[in-house]
């Protein structure tokens, strides 16, 4: 079952437990042993509530929602973390593009891309992307160590999938 359906379901009556569960992914904390975790650096759950403008007691009322359901449990205890570079790459010099896809689930985006910034001898640092399910307007940003070409944006609007991008 698609995850964003499961959890829309699984909360419909518990719209602030929702809150806390897209948070969740949003920042990839996890759930470990009832305690909110970034990677190793445990969060304080009232840090955190005040921090998504909610009241502590739904943190506690979401963990034990998802202990009911063990699928939902493993996955939020499974959650991790990520660094993100597209907003600080530029600074020291990194390129950034940005895609906007046609149909995010559609295959071959970053085939496609890669593939042209390596015929143009462009190394990828990183290549990151919202997750289709959980955003309305997912973006794909790769992140390159160099500077890309503005002339390198035509080839790359013309790969299958993508409606739009950006060079930062």
């Amino acid at each position: 079952m698609i995850l964003r359906k499961k959890i829309d379901e699984y909360f419909e009556k518990y719209p602030t437990q929702k809150k806390v569960v897209y948070s969740l992914l949003t920042y990839g904390i996890k759930i470990k042993n009832n305690k909110l975790y970034c990677g190793p650096i445990q969060i304080s759950d009232t840090k955190f509530a005040r921090a998504i403008n909610i009241d502590r007691k739904a943190i506690i009322n979401t963990i034990n929602a998802l202990k009911k359901k063990p699928k939902l449990w493993k996955f939020f205890s499974n959650l991790s973390a990520t660094c993100s570079l597209e907003n600080a790459a530029p600074i020291i010099g990194w390129g950034v593009l940005e895609i906007i896809p046609d149909d995010p689930s559609s295959p071959g985006i970053i085939a496609g891309v890669s593939t042209i910034l390596a015929k143009n001898n462009i190394n990828i640092r990183q290549a990151i992307g919202n997750d289709y399910d959980l955003h309305e307007e997912p973006r794909l940003y790769i992140i390159t160590e160099n500077e890309i070409p503005m002339g390198l944006i035509k080839d790359i609007k013309k790969v299958k999938g993508i409606k739009g991008v950006t060079i930062f």
